[in-house]
């Protein structure tokens, strides 16, 4: 009777591990990891947003989704990763609609000079039949799924080694932008000669005056210390930088409705105060930054002469209809 008494214990134990390895597995396959991309320094304000949004994510899931930030395009180069994500791997980039419009050539206009002039503009955006027109396509079509793309970084300007105060003063200048026709046609409508290039290479590209200059946000060009590199911030203001938080439309779909649904509204609500702090604290307090590092800061700008310039990019790529209709649809 004993020995019987025991075999039914064992039986029972055995029969609680296995139970408790069945659970654990089906735990383990139920966590889901997205490793998120960036080309930014860990000291910009956005990767700050990107961690909170990740921490939001894993605390709303209850540890079920984690969200890994990669700092300084640790997993690679911006193109490279979403050629992955549209594969299906489980990673994200932060991007911008000058590259998503070499799937979406419409798209690029919101990446084009002198597109709006303030967050507020960019935060009506996503309710447009154009803009939701647009996203489906990139899904649908090219399998990137857009989180959100109200992640404001602020008013690109010329960074250079001599004043810049009206398109001419361009003329001649290689300028480093990332390779998207937007870019591209944006730099070159404006004056100067545009040089597709890496962000990790620029310091090296101006210390070697491989490029003239370079345009870039305030944030930046204080974490990337490019004062060392130039003297000059003109004030251009010729894009206004809207950055883009894609997956892959497969790795997506691959989730939960309620993951997905979390992974959505939580990088929303970053994206949203992040891109206030930015434009209306740290833009500023970046500026004054570069100015303490002996930068000098040009305003005397004829920005008609550079709107006006500004708008043979639109022309060139054949998306001035677009843009008009975006306006139409912003009541502009």
């Amino acid at each position: 009777m004993m020995k019987k008494a025991k075999r039914i214990i064992m039986l029972v134990i055995f029969i609680l591990l296995s139970l408790a390895v069945v659970c654990t597995t089906a735990q383990a396959a139920d966590k889901y990891v997205l490793k998120f991309n960036h080309v930014l320094a860990p000291t910009d304000p956005f990767h700050a947003g990107f961690t909170k949004w990740a921490k939001a994510v894993n605390e709303r899931t209850k540890g079920g989704m984690d969200v890994q930030v990669f700092h300084s395009a640790q997993l690679g180069v911006e193109e490279d990763i979403i050629e992955q994500l549209r594969q299906g791997a489980n990673v994200g980039q932060n991007t911008d609609s000058a590259r998503l419009g070499n799937y979406v050539p419409e798209i690029a206009i919101m990446n084009g000079p002198y597109f709006v002039d303030n967050y507020q503009d960019v935060f009506k955006l996503g309710a447009l039949p154009s803009i939701k027109s647009w996203k489906l396509r990139l899904e649908n079509n090219y399998g990137i799924k857009i989180l959100s793309f109200n992640w404001v970084q602020g008013f690109r300007h010329m960074i250079t080694n001599k004043p810049i105060r009206r398109p001419e003063d361009l003329k001649g200048l290689r300028i480093r932008t990332p390779g998207a026709p937007i870019w591209q046609e944006s730099i070159r409508s404006i004056g100067a000669t545009p040089v597709a290039m890496a962000f990790g290479e620029i310091y090296a590209a101006m210390q070697q005056k491989v490029i003239d200059g370079l345009d870039n946000v305030y944030n930046a060009t204080y974490a990337g210390r490019l004062y060392e590199v130039a003297k000059y911030v003109s004030e251009t203001k010729h894009i206004l930088l809207i950055n883009f938080e894609i997956v892959g439309a497969k790795f997506f779909n691959s989730l939960p409705a309620d993951y997905q649904k979390i992974l959505v509204e939580e990088n929303e609500k970053a994206a949203i105060e992040t891109s206030k702090l930015v434009m209306d604290k740290y833009s500023a307090e970046s500026k004054q930054k570069l100015i303490d590092k002996g930068m000098t800061i040009v305003t005397d700008l004829d920005m008609n002469a550079f709107k006006k310039a500004g708008e043979k990019a639109y022309e060139v790529l054949k998306i001035t209809d677009a843009r008009k209709q975006v306006y139409k649809e912003l009541g502009k």
